[in-house]
């Protein structure tokens, strides 16, 4: 088996996107990857990962998931996952344990805007949504509606007023674990006089 037929195996296998470790598992060397990259026969797509140059419609979500398997969709793009937002965000906004910064900034095959989670944090309301036909992690409603809070200041005054009237108008959404969460993430003071005038308005 040649190289080239080795090489679009193992990115199939992996689902379009591959490590350099798939490769050298099996049976090329790194002077290989780097020769066929040379050649165009892979393109680069993030720090030690190559899709095939010859197929480069992987849409970002599936980039995404491939890249970044941590990663939970958060913030502006949960915000418009969920219809609370019109806007249509510039760059995935994901939530990553704080160990993963060095990852991110070598994430160069998407445009993303990372938030940086504490671990006793991370997973609090994590559930999972389709983006592009591909499934990735994302914070539910409840705990989108908490970040837009944590993270006031990088929301405009529109963008955050439009996500609270629609979450409140939300028939699914659930006020017993947006005061667990609240509460966990100490913010429950700060949401409550907002939440109660949107809530009885």
């Amino acid at each position: 088996m040649n190289k080239k037929t080795i090489v679009k195996e193992v990115v199939n296998k992996s689902g379009g996107v591959a490590k350099t470790a798939s490769f050298i598992s099996a049976g090329l060397k790194k002077h290989d990857v780097a020769a066929l990259a040379r050649e165009k026969y892979i393109e680069n797509v993030s720090h030690g990962y190559y899709q095939l140059s010859e197929k480069n419609d992987l849409t970002e979500a599936r980039l995404l998931s491939a890249l970044m398997p941590k990663g939970i969709v958060c913030m502006e793009s949960a915000l418009f996952h969920y219809g609370y937002s019109d806007f249509t965000p510039r760059q995935w906004t994901i939530a990553l344990p704080r160990t993963m910064s060095r990852a991110a900034k070598q994430m160069y095959a998407v445009s993303i805007k990372a938030y940086f989670v504490n671990k006793e944090f991370y997973s609090l309301g994590k559930t999972t949504g389709k983006f592009d036909d591909v499934i990735l992690p994302v914070y539910d409603r409840e705990r989108t509606i908490c970040d837009c809070f944590k993270y006031r200041t990088k929301l405009d005054n529109e963008m955050f007023n439009k996500a609270i009237n629609a979450y409140v108008a939300d028939n699914k959404k659930n006020l017993a674990n947006l005061a667990k969460y609240a509460k966990k993430m100490k913010l429950y003071n700060k949401m409550l006089n907002v939440m109660e005038v949107m809530l009885n308005g």
